[in-house]
């Protein structure tokens, strides 16, 4: 793997507001179709070089964004940590030039989206915005909403209030702040030890790309956006492949099936017509054991097969 990732090209392009947006490229010659990668929040392109490997040796070149604020594109507030979006239509407008400049004229003859959480969020949005963008997306544990462990009425009342106010707004969200390494032993984002403490090394190891908790305007951003997906899930009819986590303890599993059966509802059904949970999976479906992990890309693979 590590003669692989050797292999990238590695570029930017200026986003909204100018800020720069990284992303990274693997590419074969003799492939025809490509995999557009949207990582979750403060996930950076380096974490998925194993994804990466994977998919570029089952045939398909690779595509990986760092979305604006976090792994190497450039960050929108003096405190590097602090995880942050001045609009979150923002992500979707980088990841619609991203494909505008880079996926539409390329080689390919297929083109897919495979996105993870907030990613998931990203691309959902732009392909309401921009029906049948691509040939077919997989959504991994996408944010359709969010799991806060207090009333939704108190959460609306307090992010309301902190907008009204500059150091409130853009302050950490309440019970997080700066980045810092948590054990193992009471992360809720995957079983898989070995993978967990490989993600760890990549943030320890190059400290641009850590990220901490988000801020009280991203958490309001974050709401509104799963909002919008559920208001807009029967505008597309892009192929759709969803898949959920069985033990999620990140995002609510109860708008995925919501949004599936808006979408059934509208006449174009994600793949099964409902997700397809990972039985004993953490959030971090991709990164999970190599049990359910192994299930995942199997499916995320032969359901792009299946859109040949």
């Amino acid at each position: 793997m590590t003669d692989f990732w050797r292999q990238r090209e590695e570029a930017e392009f200026i986003g909204v507001g100018d800020i720069p947006v990284r992303f990274v490229r693997f590419h074969a010659a003799d492939h025809d179709r490509v995999i557009v990668v949207c990582p979750g929040r403060i996930e950076s392109y380096v974490k998925y070089a194993e994804l990466a490997y994977d998919l570029f040796h089952l045939g398909f070149d690779v595509l990986i964004i760092d979305h604006r604020g976090q792994g190497r594109s450039g960050r929108i507030l003096p405190d590097r940590h602090r995880g942050h979006v001045d609009n979150f239509d923002d992500y979707v407008d980088d990841l619609q030039a991203f494909w505008q400049q880079e996926v539409v004229p390329g080689p390919w003859r297929k083109r897919y989206i495979l996105a993870h959480s907030m990613g998931g969020a990203i691309a959902t949005l732009l392909l309401q915005r921009q029906p049948q963008r691509c040939d077919a997306i997989a959504l991994c544990a996408p944010m359709f909403g969010i799991v806060i462990r207090l009333p939704d009425w108190m959460v609306r009342h307090i992010l309301n209030w902190a907008e009204g106010y500059q150091p409130f707004r853009e302050s950490y969200a309440l019970g997080t702040g700066r980045w810092h390494a948590l054990p193992f032993s009471i992360n809720v984002l995957t079983h898989s030890r070995v993978r967990y403490q490989r993600n760890l090394r990549c943030y320890a190891d190059d400290p641009q790309l850590r990220v901490g908790g988000p801020t009280n305007h991203w958490v309001r951003e974050g709401i509104l956006a799963g909002e919008k997906v559920l208001a807009g899930a029967a505008q597309d009819a892009t192929p759709m492949l969803l898949l959920q986590a069985e033990e999620e303890r990140v995002v609510d599993n109860r708008m995925h099936d919501r949004f599936c059966e808006i979408r059934a509802a509208a006449g174009h059904p994600c793949e099964g017509g409902k997700p397809l949970v990972i039985k004993g999976a953490y959030h971090e479906i991709l990164f999970e054991k190599d049990a359910m992990r192994s299930v995942a890309l199997n499916a995320i693979v032969d359901f792009f097969d299946g859109h040949n």
